[in-house]
């Protein structure tokens, strides 16, 4: 292949937790879009599977290919940003925060996104990444076009005039071809106020809805030991937190609200607020339930998880998303509480997870892509009412199932 790789030949390529590994035919690593198409046109022509490995943030195998894989950390930047239409176009490689900056000098700022910001957009809008707010989609729910090199080595651009395609194309797992830039509607520069609280888990519960309703942005982590706090980096500040909810609320700020470093109660630029610091210590697992059964299967995960220690020892997180209309995107249709626990590595955790699926399972839920999940195709038809229409445009776009792979292959073939 004709691009330089950073990943040397017969190396293996890992992800950034460990837990899924592999060895490419080839790797490329491109600097542009025209390179894209002539290495996924040479890859035709060898009957090999492509692949791109964005940023090595998934727990799932969608990266996995002993055909070419990609590396897109070089087509990476905005490329403009439009104010008064509120669009901004970048290319696929360009990690989140690199949208900051850029967007921020022209009075912009992305709608929402979550609290890990080095991922590239391709991958995060790939896999319907997201922050939280039921006011708010994932960053796939704001994709408004997107340019691909289709199994032919075409460049096509699918925009809004196109909107079945485009449904199909915000939440693809990479298998209709290979992202090279993206449109992303945004919204004017925003700042944020945060408040971070310990509350009870009943708190929570019986403010529910209004913690929902009447915040821009509400999660929590629910701390089932004492020690849990410390495996996502949370500071109780000398205060108990076994059982209890160490709560997150953003509202915006108000213009003249002055910037605050006081921890958990920062008033800052929103892109300066949403990060978070984790180790690369868990894997995770992450369903989405209709939101209007959030508590209930919040209620029936916290006895789960009291009589799963020590395996259980992660803190739960709770977060909330809005509806979209993307066919394979978890929010398809309804409003989302999210619901992730994380296994510990160098543990059998399986059976602990395979628990957690059948708890979830009862409430109707749906998967993230790129975490742990125990999806089957007989379960993606009844969860995901467009699947089938997203696997007849995938055989329309990629005849040869060119950039499917083992574990995609067996839900979408």
């Amino acid at each position: 292949m004709s691009a330089e790789s950073s990943l040397p030949p017969g190396s293996r390529w890992t992800n950034w937790v460990g837990n899924q590994s592999f060895t490419p035919g080839h790797a490329a690593a491109p600097r542009a879009e025209s390179e894209v198409a002539e290495l996924v046109r040479r890859a035709a022509g060898q009957g090999l599977g492509v692949r791109v490995s964005a940023a090595r943030h998934s727990f799932t195998p969608i990266v996995e290919t002993d055909g070419l894989l990609l590396d897109l950390s070089a087509l990476s930047g905005v490329v403009s940003a439009d104010a008064g239409r509120r669009r901004a176009v970048a290319l696929a490689g360009t990690p989140i925060h690199g949208f900051y900056e850029p967007l921020w000098q022209q009075g912009l700022a992305l709608i929402n996104q979550g609290d890990i910001d080095t991922q590239q957009i391709a991958g995060a809008i790939a896999t319907a990444t997201h922050g939280s707010g039921p006011r708010f989609t994932s960053l796939s729910g704001v994709l408004r076009g997107v340019t691909l090199v289709t199994a032919s080595g075409e460049l096509r651009t699918i925009a809004e005039d196109e909107p079945e395609l485009l449904a199909a194309a915000q939440v693809a797992v990479g298998m209709l071809g290979v992202m090279t830039r993206v449109e992303l509607e945004v919204t004017a520069a925003y700042r944020l106020r945060e408040q971070v609280d310990l509350w009870s888990f009943d708190e929570v519960l019986e403010r529910w809805d209004e913690l929902v309703a009447e915040h821009r942005h509400f999660g929590l982590f629910w701390l089932p030991t004492e020690a849990s706090g410390a495996l996502y980096n949370l500071d109780g500040h000398g205060r108990p937190m076994a059982d209890r909810c160490y709560v997150k609320i953003y509202d915006e700020a108000a213009p003249d609200e002055p910037d605050d470093g006081t921890p958990g109660r920062r008033v800052d630029r929103c892109y300066r607020i949403y990060p978070m610091v984790y180790d690369a210590n868990f894997h995770e697992l992450e369903y989405f339930v209709p939101l209007e059964r959030g508590p209930e299967a919040m209620r029936a995960m916290r006895e789960l998880m009291l009589a799963s220690l020590p395996l259980s020892a992660f803190p739960l997180e709770i977060r909330t998303v809005g509806a979209d209309n993307a066919y394979l995107s978890p929010n398809h249709g309804r409003a989302s509480a999210v619901i992730s626990v994380s296994g510990q590595p160098g543990t059998d955790y399986w059976p602990y997870l395979r628990a957690v699926d059948a708890l979830l399972t009862q409430f109707d839920a749906r998967v993230h892509w790129g975490k742990l999940h125990f999806l089957t195709p007989e379960r993606l038809h009844a969860l995901y009412p467009r699947a089938q229409d997203f696997i007849a445009i995938r055989r329309e776009l990629d005849p040869q199932g060119m950039f499917l792979n083992a574990h995609l292959r067996a839900l979408f073939n």
